[in-house]
């Protein structure tokens, strides 16, 4: 069977729960706490020496990292459904929409969580030197300095604003497409609308939808997206109420803030 090594929150994770439900394929499991440094015990490491999720054992025991490989071996591996057009210029879309995620869209989401709400998870509880020696174990040091930034100072990081700068041009991008498209690389739903879902669920639980509030087609996409019931499969049965409240008291007192970062660009 296959396993998948995962967390509930986790937005590279979601997507690959999200294509394994539109598949139909059961699946085996191994919740990680992200928080409690599960996923960067050596032990871990020797499957994913990155130290993140998700981490996918396939039915033939080979490992896959990265979600955006994993979405593609399973789409590959499993065809029916597919999630792909047949048109190659349609999946040649998919396959640009979802190397943007790679190429800092994914960064930048990270930086807008830890900054706004997540930063107060990793300062819980911790003196300064529990904190330092937290981050060390962040095998990436480009990672690791960006956290550590993003978790002293909050909205001041010099992280934060290039990464709302960037998904506000992301988010114009999209409601362009589909002022033409019912779906995101198309008229075919595929993984490209599966590998974004996650990043407007989180904003949305930041209750940072303001930024769609002149987008109606990038909303309406959003809304029919999560009805979805390999969205609920996906994401809506794995929501953990603890991260919900944190994101959205921490995004709602941040919104004023990030609205007038917008409107002074």
């Amino acid at each position: 069977m296959i396993q998948l090594y995962h967390n509930d929150m986790s937005s590279c994770a979601q997507k690959v729960r999200i294509v394994l439900a539109e598949k139909g394929l059961e699946w085996k499991g191994h919740h990680l706490s992200l928080r409690d440094g599960e996923s960067r015990t050596s032990e871990y490491k020797k499957l994913n020496p990155n130290g993140v999720v998700p981490t996918l054992i396939t039915d033939s025991n080979e490992t896959i990292i990265e979600s955006t490989v994993i979405m593609e071996y399973l789409d590959e591996k499993y065809p029916t459904p597919p999630l792909k057009s047949v048109a190659p210029y349609s999946r040649a879309l998919t396959r640009l929409w979802m190397k943007q995620l790679d190429e800092g869209i994914h960064l930048s989401l990270a930086s807008i969580s830890n900054a706004l709400a997540f930063r107060y998870q990793h300062m819980e509880g911790k003196s300064e030197e529990e904190l330092q020696k937290y981050f060390e174990g962040i095998p990436d040091p480009s990672r690791r300095e960006r956290i550590w930034d993003l978790t002293k100072n909050g909205v001041e990081s010099k992280h934060f604003l290039p990464a709302i700068q960037r998904f506000e041009k992301l988010f114009l991008d999209m409601e362009a497409s589909l002022q033409d498209n019912k779906w995101i690389a198309g008229n075919v739903y595929s993984l490209a609308d599966i590998a974004y879902m996650p990043y407007l669920t989180r904003f949305d639980h930041l209750n940072l939808l303001g930024m769609l509030e002149k987008l109606p087609h990038l909303m309406n996409w959003y809304q029919r997206v999560t009805q979805l019931e390999s969205y609920k499969e996906g994401i809506g049965k794995w929501l953990n109420d603890k991260y919900l409240k944190l994101m959205s008291e921490k995004g709602t007192e941040a919104w004023p803030r990030v609205k007038r970062l917008l409107q002074s660009l």
